[in-house]
């Protein structure tokens, strides 16, 4: 290995530097809440109504779709499947541990996606760090301001995005032309449709995860379900159409089918109606799949953008379709639609401390809590400022994170060296039975086929 890309010495400091970080933290500030405190357990406790039956399912889910769904997924370039597998692990497995100490349960895997190809593991735990972080302030801010949406008003494919303008600090001309590497194959394809199939079936939970549990989570499951399949069939229909054969694309069956459950995510909870969840799919999907065609390239030519996973795409249109649809929502959302449990999904459009409807609610709905009487309007403005906190934020973030990245002891590869396992790992032996090879002409095709008739 060229001793400019070897981490031998960079990947153990840096992970022991880590560990010695996430250890004073867990020391100083991270202890059992009241559910996992053997102290608060009496014989009046009954343990089925302990949160963590409540909650592991859903976060079991979540840990299927990063893993298995999204680890598969990114296994879809021929020579990068260790990579594209084995950065998500560890990234994952990172994001955990710091997710605890900045948030909770549930965490926030980034891990370098949009850049998968052209990183090495310190980059993707670096990046990784610094957009978990990013990515929970801006929830507490958004939960703050009672923001709706998962909790946050930024949407986090839309966070996600953003964040991509990293690649712009991180470009790479010569990568415009395209690489001898970066191709797929038939078993890498298999695999990376598996972990679509995976996230397909898993997405439902990861939506309603951080709902209001009871009849908001049943919406956010059904709003799912039916964003996915109509975003799914549509994806079929324009992959046949715009295919000049007029044949299915693996790239289309194993993204585009998926935006679905992107654009219904910022009003996923809400009373929009099982239509309109579904015209939410159809959106979201034309849009993933235009993107994919011509605006992934129009982005890497003139924009200096190259985003290889179709980040911008699956997340960054679908995202920005689904924060417009959760403010249509906002201001449609009435108290004849949603009863008096309006006051409890949009908590700051309830009546504030001493307001006598406020004593009248909370004979409805036990544990309301005091808002501050925004109207519609108002809280969908509310929503308009911290999308664009979530975009500033996130841009800014990645953009700096990218500076960071081009430092010399981050070790990048070189352009030759992209897409190729072989820079970061040791190979098995039958690596070399699918070293890369130029495709073969179609007449020398005919020509192989009539030598082996001959004999």
């Amino acid at each position: 290995m060229n001793r400019s890309t070897s981490l031998r010495v960079r990947l153990p400091v840096f992970v022991l530097v880590l560990e010695v970080v996430i250890i004073a933290l867990y020391a100083a500030f991270v202890t059992y809440d009241d559910n996992a405190n053997a102290k608060f357990q009496t014989n009046e406790t009954n343990p089925m109504e302990n949160s963590v039956y409540r909650d592991y399912p859903y976060f079991a889910d979540v840990q299927v779709m990063i893993f298995i769904g999204f680890g598969c997924l990114l296994a879809f370039f021929r020579f990068y499947g260790f990579s594209g597998m084995v950065f998500n692990f560890l990234t994952a497995t990172f994001s955990i541990q710091w997710a605890i100490v900045i948030q909770g349960f549930f965490q926030f895997n980034y891990g370098g996606k949009i850049h998968l190809g052209v990183i090495n593991l310190l980059y993707a735990e670096f990046a990784c760090a610094v957009v978990t972080y990013l990515f929970w302030s801006r929830a507490w801010e958004d939960e703050s301001r009672s923001a709706p949406g998962h909790g946050f008003a930024g949407d986090p494919y839309l966070f996600c995005d953003r964040v991509g303008w990293v690649t712009f600090v991180l470009y790479r001309p010569s990568l415009n032309k395209g690489h001898a590497k970066e191709i797929t194959s038939y078993s890498s394809d298999i695999l990376s449709v598996m972990g679509t199939l995976f996230l397909w079936v898993f997405w439902p939970s990861f939506n309603s995860a951080l709902t209001i549990k009871g009849d908001d989570q049943h919406r956010a499951i059904l709003h799912t379900f039916i964003g996915l399949s109509s975003s799914t069939i549509t994806a079929f229909a324009l992959s046949a159409v715009f295919n000049k054969r007029g044949k299915l694309t693996m790239a289309d069956v194993q993204n585009v089918t998926l935006a679905g459950g992107v654009t219904v995510g910022a009003s996923v909870d809400m009373m929009i109606s099982p239509v309109a969840a579904y015209a939410l799919g159809v959106m979201g999907c034309t849009a993933c799949f235009f993107g994919y065609k011509y605006l992934t390239p129009f982005m890497a030519q003139h924009l200096r953008i190259q985003d290889q996973c179709g980040i911008h795409n699956l997340h960054g249109l679908t995202g920005l379709i689904s924060s417009i649809a959760g403010i249509c929502a906002i201001i449609l959302a009435t108290e004849e639609t949603y009863g008096p449990s309006m006051y409890q999904i949009f908590s700051h459009r309830a009546p504030p401390e001493g307001d006598p409807k406020l004593l009248e609610l909370q004979k409805l709905i036990p544990g309301l809590k005091p808002g501050l009487g925004r109207t519609g309007q108002e809280q969908a403005l509310y929503q308009v400022a911290a999308i664009f906190s979530t975009i500033a934020a996130a841009s800014v973030g990645g953009l700096l994170t990218g500076f960071v990245m081009k430092l010399s002891f981050m070790a990048s590869p070189s352009d030759e060296d992209c897409f190729d396992d072989e820079l970061f790992f040791d190979m098995p032996d039958d690596f070399n039975s699918v070293e890369f090879k130029m495709p073969m002409k179609h007449e020398d095709k005919e020509q192989m086929s009539s030598e082996n008739t001959k004999v």
